[in-house]
């Protein structure tokens, strides 16, 4: 099934959905010693490999980490290749102080924000199907 490439249809059908939890960004050299189902996301950079996984995951593995984030699943199944979804969303996160992370997966874009600004964030984010 593609996804959707149309912005407005992909603004209109956003339905924000705030996930269970908090979450922590970290890096790391190796990785093999973390079970692959306590990562949510995995990134290969120079400098090391950057995982998602819970903070109560991290805190029980010891990990230092800086961040911690809501994550906020946009269900509407959008295209890789579509154009201005992820502006879109963090121009209007921005207008209200909200950082935001953005990771986009093959069916949905995934947003992570500041637990401090989660309420906001689904607020602003819930506009885009009232326009």
């Amino acid at each position: 099934m593609a996804g959707e490439t149309d912005l407005n249809v992909l603004l209109k059908s956003l339905k924000p959905n705030l996930n269970v939890g908090s979450y922590v960004f970290i890096s790391l050299k190796d990785i093999t010693k973390i079970s692959r189902e306590d990562i949510l996301f995995e990134f290969k950079e120079a400098e090391g490999i950057t995982i998602i996984l819970s903070k109560e995951k991290a805190d029980a593995l010891n990990f230092d980490y800086e961040f911690v984030a809501s994550w906020i699943t946009l269900t509407v199944h959008s295209a890789l290749d579509a154009v201005g979804l992820t502006a879109a969303v963090s121009t209007a996160l921005t207008k209200h102080n909200i950082s935001c992370n953005v990771v986009a997966a093959y069916y949905h874009d995934h947003i992570f924000v500041s637990t401090k600004d989660t309420e906001k964030a689904m607020e602003v984010l819930g506009e885009f199907s009232r326009k």
